[in-house]
């Protein structure tokens, strides 16, 4: 990583973690959308830290004749303010694929524009220059064969700032940075080995007392390779869950994200969670994604747990 652009990571780390402090001068609190189970769960003085681990596996060929394969386990450390809070995502990641599909701050994502692969969808089209540039550009990228790398993943730093509690007719509205250091290998597929960096908005609204509707967005910085020029990224999600008792949420989304390279359509999946709170202290969370569109993975499963202390 050259100079300029490890003083530029320094400097959005601590941006982030400047939103988390910031987080904490305030009076309000809220749960988070997707992993905790909603406003009601406050925290606590006696417990504002959280470890957890949720291991994902997801699937798919990308609109190609390959099929790729990602294991995403992240371990997460969250300090949990009476505003907000900053977690830190240091994940294992195994990546099974030829280059087409690399994992993007955990999601699976593919890179490779669509006309570097030849009609077979196995194969990369060398005869175009700037498909053979990838190929000798030291990024995951083979000339078709499957190869499967493991190792350290990109670490995340993020944090959120609750900006409005929920009122009668108002939604609980959070604001939302985080980072993406690059430290996976890109020469094995792992990552894009570029910085990224992105601030969003998160809002839900409780409906009577079962319901719970989610709208969250935000705009991702995305960092270019080297030799190699990616899209910046939009992205939003709509959704909404049902509390079958006060401790266990079910909920179901549907997410869009914009695509890395300029010639293959958005990201968009259905994704099905459940969370339970077991007690004070354990949660456990899990989720099913149906990809619906050719850059998306087809599917992808997860399960997770988290210790409250």
């Amino acid at each position: 990583m050259s100079r300029g652009r490890l003083l530029q990571c320094y400097g959005i780390v601590a941006g982030a973690v400047f939103v988390g402090i910031f987080a904490s001068q305030s009076g309000a609190s809220a749960a988070e959308r997707k992993d905790t189970l909603g406003p009601d769960q406050r925290s606590s003085a006696e417990r504002n830290w959280q470890v957890g681990l949720t291991p994902s596996y997801s699937s798919g060929n990308f609109g190609t004749g390959v099929t790729s394969q990602f294991v995403y386990v992240p371990l997460s450390i969250r300090r949990i303010f009476r505003d907000g809070d900053v977690t830190v995502v240091v994940p294992f990641v195994s990546v099974t694929s030829n280059g087409t599909a690399t994992l993007v701050g955990g999601q699976p994502t593919p890179t490779l524009p669509g006309r570097c692969t030849k009609r077979s969808g196995t194969e990369i089209d060398t005869d175009k220059p700037e498909c053979l540039a990838l190929l000798n550009s030291n990024q995951g990228v083979t000339s078709g064969q499957k190869v499967t790398n493991s190792g350290l993943g990109d670490i995340i730093v993020r944090g959120r700032y609750y900006v409005l509690e929920e009122q009668d007719y108002l939604p609980l509205i959070a604001m939302t940075a985080r980072i993406k250091v690059p430290t996976a290998n890109a020469s094995q597929g792992l990552g894009t080995g570029a910085l990224d960096h992105g601030y969003g908005i998160e809002m839900s609204k409780l409906l009577k007392e079962k319901w719970i509707a989610f709208l969250d967005g935000g705009y991702n910085f995305i960092g270019n390779p080297d030799g190699r020029t990616l899209q910046n990224q939009y992205w939003f999600d709509v959704g909404g869950g049902y509390y079958v008792t006060r401790n266990f949420l079910l909920s179901a989304y549907y997410e869009e994200y914009r695509t890395l390279v300029a010639d293959r359509v958005n990201i968009r999946d259905f994704f099905f969670a459940f969370n339970y709170k077991a007690s004070a202290a354990w949660r456990f969370n899990g989720g099913v994604m149906v990809g619906v569109s050719n850059s998306a993975p087809d599917y992808g499963v997860s399960l997770g747990v988290s210790y409250r202390f």
